[in-house]
């Protein structure tokens, strides 16, 4: 009698790289800007082409075509949930947004670390919070970790709760932001126009009148606005804020913070949207793809890439300081890959 065995061979699931990438212009508001569509396009083409990126697995958001998906506040939410939902242990998750940012003071009696709700502002103003980016993260599964790169304003502390490893953004008391304003700037390459990529409180809700035809929206009840605007798409802490649903605050407690956070700019301050001999661009995003190119394919670690922008930007003038938020192990990761 002849026995045979049968032997399982289990297979690991092969690593996936997915991206969702979010640029927004807001064409024909007052807060317009012209350099974040590009900023995308370009860091598509780095994905590709340097890190081995399947177009299929990238997923645009962008508000200058039509036919492309918009990015409105719901849009994102499902955008960067299936990002996280269909993610593997072992994937490798990557967000890239370039827009405005806004920074909202906390709820009475709520404790945040840089003492301001920070929003990434979709193009139908329905914000997003630093603690929606937290969840989201949160969410991602062991071994994998999430890079988001965020080219905006007051960008430094947006996933909440993040180690600092580089900047001041949680290491001192939130003041006055810093903007860059609308000027003429000489750079070491090109004279160029620079607008900052920070909305005030009173052009954010111009622009959300703009969007939702109300008049009645003034700085005291944003949140109660943003509700009746978009009802359960809004944000879960406006809505929690305003009473429509009641949750549970729950402590987490991270083995290890798989979020990986470049900010453009410390939570304080404003990120340069560029314009100069026809091209508009994010100063950041540009400093980046500098960078990158001056490896030429090597490897560079998360804290060696945001260090080397930072020069970058200072030898050029520009004020803005970008920050790193990740945990130990993974500063010294390198970029994506």
């Amino acid at each position: 009698m002849i026995r045979r065995f049968t032997t399982q061979i289990i297979k690991s699931s092969p690593t996936v790289k997915k991206a969702v990438l979010i640029g927004i212009n807001y064409p024909g508001t007052e807060g317009e800007l012209r350099g974040c569509v590009n900023d995308v396009k370009r860091m598509h083409r780095c994905l590709v082409d340097r890190f081995g990126f399947s177009e299929e697995n990238i997923t645009e958001l962008i508000d200058t075509d039509k036919s492309k998906i918009q990015p409105t506040g719901k849009n994102i939410r499902q955008a960067l949930s299936e990002l996280v939902g269909s993610a593997n242990s072992g994937d490798v998750l990557f967000v890239h947004y370039s827009g405005h940012g806004v920074r909202l003071p906390p709820e009475t009696g709520e404790d945040d670390d840089t003492g301001f709700d920070e929003c990434i502002v979709p193009c139908d103003m329905n914000n997003i919070t630093d603690d929606e980016i937290r969840e989201i993260v949160d969410k991602v599964p062991e071994d994998c970790s999430i890079t988001i790169v965020s080219d905006s304003c007051h960008s430094g502390g947006l996933i909440d709760a993040t180690k600092e490893q580089i900047g001041e953004s949680t290491t001192k008391k939130a003041g006055k932001a810093v903007k860059i304003m609308e000027i003429e700037h000489e750079d070491r390459r090109n004279r160029v126009h620079v607008v900052n990529r920070s909305l005030s409180l009173e052009s954010m809700i111009n622009m959300l009148k703009q969007e939702t035809g109300k008049d009645d929206i003034e700085v005291g009840s944003i949140r109660r606005s943003l509700l009746h605007a978009f009802g359960e798409d809004a944000s879960p802490k406006v809505q929690e804020t305003e009473g429509l649903t009641a949750t549970t605050k729950k402590q987490v407690v991270r083995k290890k913070d798989k979020g990986i956070l470049l900010s453009g700019c410390q939570t304080d301050q404003t990120s340069g949207d560029v314009r100069t001999k026809g091209q508009a661009y994010g100063a950041f995003s540009d400093a980046i793809q500098i960078i990158l190119d001056e490896t030429k394919g090597k490897k560079i670690t998360n804290k060696e890439l945001v260090l080397g922008v930072r020069e970058l930007l200072e030898y050029e003038c520009y004020p803005q300081q970008p920050g790193l938020y990740c945990s130990d192990s993974n500063a010294d990761a390198p970029f994506i890959c």
